[in-house]
């Protein structure tokens, strides 16, 4: 019983790491528009998030009873599987936000969690057609709704605008992007904090501190939003340059239509328990703002690569966090440290070399040193 609470205790740990990781990297979902057209400060920014994210943490637990007891079978899952998958999701995270690329915490979540279910349990640990319904064609329809919604939105927002002056329209969205990014940062507390949530309460189910089906406590609750919260505050730097000024040029009120359409898919979905990437609809939100006023700036390579590391984040923490599980359970305790000082040795690795090409609050806008982009914009649009 022992042994078992202290593994209990390290997954618990290991899964708020990755809350935390999932904050820093998630933040360019709220934020990166805000900072790009210039409505909010960088730091202020990236502090206002953060505390909605904790706040946005307490309005519903629709999504993390669906991770808790939909997507696997909390009767077959142990601890050990848990965190192997844990470390799967983790190292993906740092490496794509060691690339600049905004890829889906979320899927990294489910991919590791399946691939070390899948190892641990066999394939019938898995419930697939949950997995279907709530995770694969979230992904698939989320950024197309989004982006259809920000791509009108932008359109009509030019429309109405179009006769005004220049200078006061800008003025006019940039104070509405202060209310739309903070619904954003609400709606990412909402939806992606219960993600660590249900894995918490997986976790306790599993080493039976839980009855099967039970919701997350109250200090699952509050540990998870403040873990993401702490994350958001620090800034991923990397991916709100990408997504601010690498896939298009942002003005206001693209910004602003971009996040009042991310806010109304993302509450929407975590009102129906769907565990969606606020990456993807963030990311689907801003190309549909662009695509909406006439001659913008579209980098369509940024946007190619973005879509490859979307299909392959999935299959990809699922292989290492398979593979963590493989090393886990027929190692045991030798095989969990195994995997633990593998992962952190991993994880320290990556953050040392971001240092050679440090990205941060100060350099955050600087469209030339935009590393991701390879060629030049296209221009395309629709309005005027």
């Amino acid at each position: 019983m022992d042994h078992i609470t202290f593994l209990v205790a390290v997954v618990i740990v290991t899964a708020l790491a990755f809350d935390f990781t999932n904050g820093f990297h998630d933040t360019a979902n709220a934020m990166a528009t805000s900072i790009a057209t210039g409505a909010l400060a960088p730091r202020t920014a990236v502090l206002i998030s953060g505390v909605l994210n904790v706040v946005g943490a307490f309005l519903s637990t629709e999504v993390a009873k669906t991770i808790s007891g939909g997507i696997v079978d909390d009767t077959l899952v142990t601890p050990g599987m848990i965190f192997a998958g844990l470390v799967g999701a983790i190292l993906w995270n740092l490496l794509t936000w060691l690339l600049g690329l905004p890829s889906s915490s979320s899927h990294a979540l489910f991919g590791g969690l399946i691939g070390a279910v899948w190892v641990g349990a066999g394939s019938h640990g898995v419930n697939f057609d949950k997995v279907v319904e709530k995770v694969l064609v979230p992904a698939v329809a989320s950024p197309v709704v989004a982006g259809a919604a920000a791509l009108l939105a932008t359109y009509l927002a030019y429309r109405l605008t179009d006769r005004a002056r220049k200078d006061s329209v800008t003025k006019g969205f940039r104070i509405g992007q202060i209310a739309s990014a903070s619904l954003v940062s609400l709606a990412h507390g909402t939806n992606d904090a219960q993600k660590t949530m249900g894995v918490i309460t997986l976790t306790l189910i599993s080493a039976g501190a839980l009855g099967h089906n039970a919701g997350p406590p109250l200090w699952v609750i509050a540990s998870a939003g403040i873990a993401i919260g702490l994350g958001t505050y620090l800034g991923g730097w990397r991916i709100i340059r990408t997504m601010g000024k690498g896939l298009t040029e942002i003005q206001s009120p693209q910004g602003f239509a971009a996040e009042t359409a991310s806010t109304a898919v993302i509450l929407t979905s975590a009102h129906l328990g769907f565990a969606l990437s606020t990456t993807q609809v963030a990311s689907g939100s801003i190309l549909g703002a662009g695509l909406g006023r006439r001659l913008a700036e579209v980098r369509w390579g940024v946007a190619g690569r973005m879509a490859v590391a979307w299909l392959i984040t999935l299959p990809a923490a699922a292989l290492v966090g398979g593979l963590a599980a493989s090393v886990v359970q027929s190692g045991g305790d030798l095989g969990t440290a195994v995997v633990a000082l593998v992962g952190a040795a991993l994880a320290t690795g990556i953050v040392v070399v971001s240092r050679r090409n440090p990205v941060h609050a100060h350099n955050v806008n600087d469209t030339h040193e935009v590393t991701i982009r390879t060629e030049p914009p296209a221009k395309v649009g629709t309005a005027a």
